[in-house]
């Protein structure tokens, strides 16, 4: 996981009143017309809300109108929120695979990402949830308690870095492997699915 540095802000979950740092919770605002939005860049203005980055946090945030409560006004959230949530932070983690490649940070193919791997030790491996279990464990192998993300299909990696589909890639270590890992493990909690795949 990323690096944690003791200064780093926490933020208090509406819905479970845990104490985390902000960078791994999930951050919402209030619109003025009343909607809840999601701030995935941590950005928009206005006073944050804020959730653990749990399946379970946001169905309960939903349901009990914790949004409301804790803003103290209006604050709708859609029928679709949940989902809204999960395919923001999908469109995060694949953009941020194509600015990887795009800076000369990703290296993607069996071949190459097993030399890259026995070279150095890489910041994170990205593996397509729909590739071959053989294949993964092979390239996992040469790289022991490296993270492993296997949430998307090879075709969204491949589409993320300008092919029809890439089932094995890795991102060099640095601020974008961790930045990577930062939203790949909400997206995970999100959809209640282990960082490396499976259901």
């Amino acid at each position: 996981m990323p690096r944690r540095d003791k200064t780093e802000a926490e933020r208090r979950c509406i819905a479970s009143g845990e104490t985390k740092p902000a960078a791994e919770m999930l951050r919402f605002v209030v619109a003025p017309d009343g909607r809840v939005v999601f701030d995935a860049a941590g950005k928009l203005p206005g006073r944050g809300l804020w959730l653990s980055a749990r399946l379970d946090m946001l169905q309960t945030a939903a349901k009990k109108r914790l949004f409301a409560k804790a803003a103290r006004a209006k604050a709708e959230v859609s029928e679709t929120f949940v989902e809204d949530v999960a395919a923001t932070l999908r469109a995060r983690c694949l953009d941020r695979i194509g600015l990887a490649r795009r800076a000369g940070e990703l290296v993607q193919g069996f071949d190459k990402v097993r030399a890259s791997a026995k070279a150095q030790r890489p910041g994170v491996m990205i593996e397509a949830a729909d590739g071959g279990r053989d294949g993964r464990e092979k390239i996992e192998r040469l790289a022991p308690g490296v993270p492993v993300v296997a949430l998307f299909a090879a075709e969204e990696i491949g589409r993320a870095i300008g092919r029809d589909n890439a089932v094995h890639a890795l991102i060099a270590p640095g601020r974008m492997a961790e930045a990577f890992i930062r939203d790949a493990a909400k997206l995970a909690g999100v959809l209640d699915r282990p960082l490396a795949g499976g259901d």
